[in-house]
């Protein structure tokens, strides 16, 4: 070692040995927030009074600068208390993610302000526009379908969804069957179907992956000729429950004409041609409307198409008819005319038929209901069947009819000799006064505030 490394050594040591004096810090930099952000995933919400399951809104807030679990999510009711009250909303979740829930406290309208607080006492504000309609019998069994008020036909997609129709439009919907809520998922094949104006679809069935709908084959309310309304086609499934996805198949014009050629060559027995005439309305004892499809026992060809009217004879407290179609799986897409098998006609305790369905069993459910156009407060009642002609369906229930709404759709049907079995059927609400304010549901602005409602009811 060197002479000046030796001397260099005891200045580092003492050096290290001496105090390390900090530096006096300065002022921490200030923290800025934006504004915060909120945004619902609808503008228009409805209710029911007592319901159980109503739809919710997510609600979704952000700022910059902050966590957004830093962030205060706070719902006042701004107009008509007596609808939903401040205290009559939650808001559930945390993060930037939340959810909202109303509880109805009475018939009508009112506007909600959903505010974000966040940090540096800044704020925003929605508006959330909420309606509720009446409490009803069964509210726990009961959902409702939103986006739509006039349910006619259904049928069940698997994993706990099912395809529903419209009779006020030609959109499909799929609905998860036990929640309340907007369709997952939609398809509008107007298009490719070539109708610029509603098919009236009222009845539906499926046979394996092919879904057939059906129009009701009548006039429009006020007696027109409507060829729109003329149309059966078929939709093709592919995937099941939530994955659910439909194509468009085949369809078929003719059916309507060749009911009431048949029907000619039989002596006019049921009146086909007198009732399809123009200026006859379809919604009369002796009308011309078809409501109910679904195959006849053990087949996968022959259908029967069941009629809302006429009944037979065309007078009050008539049997309901439903007529074989014998080569209907080959119409949709083809070039044959239809055939026919015997008609069937059907004590219904004076109703017709509303929906029909079949099980794998062999076992049927009719949905039977007035022939009426206003028909709201008529009887509605639920029959099994065996779907043989020489037999007579036996009645299962009586429906509730002082809910709004007319009972529609049966989308699937239980073992009915299963102790417990339990069935959905759906209303067409369309007609109904959901909101107190005279209005129709189907001429309501807000396709959030249509909806149809589905309850569950034991049968055994």
């Amino acid at each position: 070692m060197s002479r000046l490394s030796r001397g260099l050594l005891p200045l580092a040591v003492a050096a290290a040995a001496l105090p390390v004096l900090a530096l006096p810090a300065g002022p921490a930099a200030a923290v800025t927030y934006g504004t915060p952000t909120i945004t619902l995933s609808a503008g228009y919400l409805s209710g029911a009074v007592g319901a159980t399951g109503d739809p919710t809104v997510a609600v979704t807030v952000a700022q910059s600068g902050a966590d957004a679990s830093a962030l205060t999510v706070a719902a006042s009711a701004t107009t008509r208390g007596s609808v939903a009250r401040t205290g009559d909303v939650t808001v559930t979740g945390t993060a930037g993610n939340r959810t909202l829930a109303v509880a109805a406290q009475g018939v009508g309208y009112t506007d909600l302000t959903v505010k974000v607080t966040g940090l540096g006492g800044k704020s925003a504000t929605k508006t959330l526009h909420y309606a509720a309609s009446p409490a009803v019998q069964r509210s726990a069994d009961s959902r409702y379908l939103t986006g739509s008020s006039d349910a006619s036909a259904a049928v069940d997609a698997g994993g706990g969804y099912i395809v529903v129709a419209d009779d006020e439009s030609n959109v499909l919907r799929l609905y998860d069957r036990n929640a309340s809520g907007a369709p997952v998922r939609t398809w509008d094949f107007s298009s490719a179907l070539g109708v610029s104006k509603e098919i009236d679809i009222e009845g539906g069935t499926r046979v394996g992956n092919t879904i057939y709908w059906t129009g009701s084959l009548g006039n429009n309310k006020d007696g027109e000729i409507k060829t729109q309304r003329h149309t059966v086609f078929t939709t093709t499934v592919t995937g099941s429950g939530a994955a659910t996805q439909l194509a468009l198949g085949g369809k078929y014009t003719g059916l309507r004409d060749d009911l009431i050629a048949w029907d000619k060559a039989n002596g006019n027995r049921y009146g086909f041609a007198a009732g399809s005439a123009a200026g006859e309305v379809p919604k009369q004892v002796d009308g011309f409307n078809v409501e109910g499809l679904e195959f006849a026992p053990g087949s996968s060809t022959t259908a029967y198409v069941g009629f809302r009217a006429p009944l037979t004879p065309a007078v009050t407290g008539g049997r309901a008819l439903i007529v074989p179609v014998t080569n209907f799986s080959s119409l949709p897409g083809g070039s044959a005319h239809a055939t026919f098998g015997a008609p069937i006609e059907l004590d219904l305790g004076g109703l017709s038929v509303r929906d029909l369905r079949r099980n794998a069993l062999g076992q049927y459910l009719i949905v039977a209901g007035s022939w009426a156009a206003d028909d709201n407060s008529d009887p509605y009642a639920l029959y099994r069947w065996d779907g043989q002609p020489g037999s007579q369906p036996v009645k299962v229930l009586d429906l509730p009819t002082s809910d709004a709404g007319g009972w529609e759709a049966v989308p699937d049907v239980p073992d009915l000799t299963a102790a417990g079995a339990r069935v959905q059927l759906i209303t067409d609400d369309g007609s109904a006064d959901l909101y107190g304010d005279g209005v129709e549901a189907k001429d309501l602005t807000h396709p959030e505030w249509k909806k149809s409602r589905t309850t569950w009811f034991t049968l055994n």
